[in-house]
């Protein structure tokens, strides 16, 4: 599942230990904005080293920014057959997606690992990006060069894009809403998974923190970065249906199948009328539950 993405920064050691024995769905050894430019070169064969190590969640490692410096020998230096994913900031177009695509299957085949198996996941975090995510979307159709693709998702990174583009949001968030709508509709448009919502960096705000990922998960998001080891149980929490409403759906499912059996396409549960795409969303949500439930 990827609702739980915990970064860890790439050089402290205790911490990197720490979270590769978490619930978290998959923890993210972190080279860009948690470690400082004196020490990121020598980060890359720590990262490298403990992605070789036993785990509880997928291991990923996040890159610097294709603009940078780094980003070459990151990827040169951090990827091998255990490394599950790759999460790369500050995308802007389809070509920083080729660029990075590129460089890890010829990565893959140089060292024997079977093509697109290592995930990626663009993290869109810039005015350009946000304004630029439907053609970041469809590099898949337009890269010049065969072979998997592995882009499944992309995540979101309020900070980065707040400052970028001179907001200053309130703890509700409400003015980052426009563009966390418009990565959901961009990526269910172009054919791929929702999205990953921006860490959280009120530590001290459960209930605001609480509110937000409710509306995460409604607005369209499937699951959360995360900064801090207690953030994963809310989030794994969060980005699950309810009681109640796994409740809902069997009686939706249930009432529409018998009705169906009958002939009828459209009846009433709860005193709402159900039709196909409601009992649609009832069956992908039970199946939610089923594949949460059998990991």
């Amino acid at each position: 599942m990827n609702r739980s993405f915990l970064f860890a920064p790439g050089n402290v050691p205790r911490r990197v230990a720490k979270a590769l024995t978490l619930a978290a769905d998959a923890v993210i050894l972190d080279l860009e904005d948690s470690v400082a430019p004196s020490d990121k070169a020598a980060a890359r064969k720590p990262v490298a080293d403990a992605l070789r190590q036993p785990r509880t969640g997928r291991g990923y490692v996040r890159v610097n920014a294709p603009a940078t410096a780094y980003c070459f020998r990151d990827l040169l230096e951090t990827i091998h057959a255990k490394v599950d994913g790759v999460v790369v900031p500050k995308i802007e177009s389809a070509a920083d997606l080729h660029a990075i695509d590129w460089l890890i299957a010829n990565l893959e085949r140089e060292q024997g690992i079977s093509e697109g198996s290592i995930d990626l996941m663009p993290i869109v975090e810039t005015a350009a990006g946000v304004q630029r995510v439907d053609r970041i979307l469809q590099a898949r159709s337009l890269r010049p060069y065969k072979g998997p693709w592995r882009v499944k998702r992309i995540a979101f990174g309020a900070g980065d894009y707040a400052n970028d583009v001179g907001l200053s949001p309130t703890l509700d968030e409400d003015e980052l809403a426009d563009a966390r709508s418009r990565l959901v509709l961009s990526s269910r448009a172009a054919g791929m998974e929702n999205p990953v919502d921006s860490p959280w960096f009120h530590f001290k705000e459960p209930d605001a923190f609480r509110r937000a990922l409710e509306r995460s998960r409604r607005s369209g998001f499937q699951g959360r970065l995360c900064v801090h080891p207690d953030q994963i149980a809310p989030v794994n929490e969060a980005y699950l249906p309810s009681v109640d409403e796994v409740s809902r759906a069997e009686r939706i499912v249930a009432a529409f199948e018998a009705a169906e059996a009958k002939g009828a396409a459209a009846i009433q549960v709860d005193g709402q009328m159900i039709d196909y795409p409601i009992v649609h969303r009832a069956r992908a949500l039970l199946a939610a539950m089923r594949k949460a439930r059998a990991r």
